[in-house]
């Protein structure tokens, strides 16, 4: 056999080296994202169905009992069932020349957001906000008292957290983190301003005061809640008696299941 030269040798030695280096440092082909879930077709934007429903999406914002915005909100879209919708629109109907429009807080609630509220009730350090909303209530009783769970009837796209506006709509001022709270349930002057009517506590305040029918609710407060009940639960909207701002659309579109699609435009791409 031919002996090959020493240099040659190694040479040949040297790229068959690299070579093999090469082939072991080679990342492997990334694997395919994972596709987000998108809406099924009975979800619509409510404002393709109202647009003159005022929003305000609290969780897309840091003004809310956590303190940031909530996984899964990246817009600050009002998502619903259709049937959920359309009852909105009908009550909107009601209420505009009595000169009053509905405001909502929040509507479908994708799992991921529960789970970040439940994240945040398990950690005793986050209490950034609670001299707004919920100053008299102990953070390690709020799975107990019923505050949070791990499933929310959000989740499942014919609940809705609303309110009543007295029209024309003031502006509400955007909330700055890091300025000083009060209580939720203190006087309406006093607690942070909102442009929707009286309803004796605002929005997400963990308190018995925030229970619809509340005996120490009265005056005002109570007409303003009670107007507000009667006029969604004639078109089918069930309160959640511990809220005043918490309605259910029945029959439920989807009863028992408990959707996670972000919300965003992107997740109805392709509604109508």
């Amino acid at each position: 056999m031919t002996r090959l030269p020493a240099a040659v040798r190694a040479l040949l030695t040297a790229l068959a080296a690299l070579t093999a280096t090469a082939a072991t440092t080679t990342p492997a082909a990334s694997a395919p994202a994972t596709p987000e879930p998108r809406a099924p077709k009975d979800f619509v934007a409510l404002g393709s169905v109202d647009p003159t429903i005022l929003q305000e999406i609290r969780y897309f914002t840091p003004h809310n009992f956590v303190g940031e915005r909530i996984d899964g909100y990246r817009e600050p879209l009002c998502v619903l069932t259709r049937p959920a919708a359309r009852a909105l629109h009908e009550a909107q109907r009601k209420l505009l020349p009595r000169g009053y429009s509905l405001k909502v807080y929040d509507c479908y609630r994708p799992q991921r957001a529960v789970d970040h509220f439940v994240r945040w009730a398990e950690d005793p350090d986050a209490q950034a906000m609670k001299a707004e909303f919920y100053p008299d209530v102990d953070k390690s009783r709020l799975f107990a008292d019923g505050y949070i769970a791990e499933k929310s009837g959000h989740s499942r796209g014919s609940t809705v957290d609303l309110t009543l506006v007295r029209l024309p709509a003031a502006p509400t001022r955007p909330y700055r983190p890091g300025e000083p709270l009060t209580p939720c349930f203190a006087d309406r002057d006093e607690r942070f301003p909102d442009n929707s009517v009286d309803m004796g506590t605002g929005y997400d305040c963990f308190d018995t005061l925030s229970h619809t029918l509340d005996p120490r609710v009265q005056g005002e407060q109570r007409a303003n809640r009670t107007l507000l009940k009667n006029t969604l639960e004639r078109l089918g909207f069930v309160n959640l008696a511990e809220e005043w701002w918490h309605y259910t659309f029945r029959p439920e579109t989807f009863p028992d299941t408990y959707f996670d699609f972000p919300v965003a435009r992107r997740s109805l791409t392709g509604h109508r």
